[in-house]
């Protein structure tokens, strides 16, 4: 069977940075609060002609530069978003017009809310192993602005706009494992955006951090056995950006102290399924991530959905 390898992590965020003090005048709520409750710093909202095909396209182009690869060698898009209002066409064929490529590439749109990247690159990885995909650019794009309830002062203060993109490419060797997911049905509620609320997002916090704080590491070590790797060679780990609290205590719930820990969430806030490449591609524009090191990968979100696996980096 055919394997797959990550060519490049690119990503794009709006220019407009939205502090907790600039929230202040806007929703009932404080730096302090935010800060130690979420960890979050600023965030960055998108303009109005920014919708979630525009930051998808530059994240894509950024991704497609940094692999030296041009549009026209893709055949599969994949967009992984929750907050796209058009539902035709999808962002993915939207995104293929934008970079102009001309050979009939394959455009899929997926929603599983923060979890949909891990999703998406399960489902490039497959079609790459059946032949069907050579060379697969997988986005996860969120304008999640656009659905914040500025009324809600637990939900307002967490939501950002921005995408991030990846460039998979067949290879001899397999270095993306495979996929670890799943759903918590009866959790379905904890996170929504629904006609009734007026296509606003909300969920139940506290449900949501209760079953984090205990499925997590469970869940990541189950990753980490299907990936064959051992926690301490763990080289980096990505957690869908939700909250600092989170994502802090991971890596010794499950005994990998000695990795890097992306912690973009301060500075980013939550941008659903956007966060984990948004995240990892700035991790690697900071940091020197030598060539084949393990990077965990793990996202939850509406559903409650979740998904993960352990790449190796580019």
């Amino acid at each position: 069977m055919i394997g797959t390898r990550v060519l490049s992590v690119g990503h794009y965020q709006p220019e407009r940075v939205v502090t907790n003090a600039e929230l202040e005048k806007i929703v009932d709520t404080n730096d302090e609060w935010i800060q130690r409750r979420v960890g979050i710093r600023e965030r960055r909202w998108a303009g109005p002609e920014e919708t979630v095909d525009i930051l998808a396209r530059k994240a894509a182009q950024d991704a497609l530069d940094k692999a030296g690869m041009p549009a026209s060698d893709i055949d599969t898009v994949i967009v992984a978003t929750c907050s796209a209002f058009d539902r035709s066409p999808n962002m993915a064929a939207r995104v293929a017009d934008q970079l102009k490529i001309p050979n009939a590439p394959a455009t899929i749109d997926i929603n599983t809310a923060c979890s949909g990247f891990p999703h998406a690159i399960a489902i490039a990885q497959q079609a790459i192993a059946f032949g069907s995909t050579t060379n697969a650019l997988v986005i996860g794009s969120e304008k999640l602005s656009d659905v914040t309830d500025f009324t809600d002062r637990t939900t307002a203060v967490l939501t950002a706009d921005g995408a991030g993109a990846m460039v998979l490419t067949a290879s001899e060797d397999q270095q993306i494992s495979p996929v670890l997911w799943g759903s918590v049905p009866e959790m379905g509620d904890a996170v929504r955006i629904e006609r009734s609320n007026d296509d606003k997002f909300a969920q139940n916090g506290q449900s949501v951090f209760r079953w984090t704080t205990t499925a997590l590491p469970k869940i990541a070590r189950e990753i980490l056995e299907r990936a064959k790797v051992e926690p301490e060679d763990v080289g980096v780990i990505v957690l869908h950006q939700a909250n600092l609290r989170i994502i802090e205590p991971l890596a010794r719930k499950i005994g990998a102290e000695q990795a890097l820990v992306a912690t973009d969430v301060t500075e980013s806030g939550n941008t659903s399924a956007a966060s984990i490449p948004l995240a990892l591609s700035k991790l690697m524009e900071q940091t020197d991530i030598p060539t084949g090191t393990p990077i965990l990968m793990f996202a939850f979100g509406g559903g409650l959905s979740y998904a993960g696996q352990v790449i190796q980096a580019p």
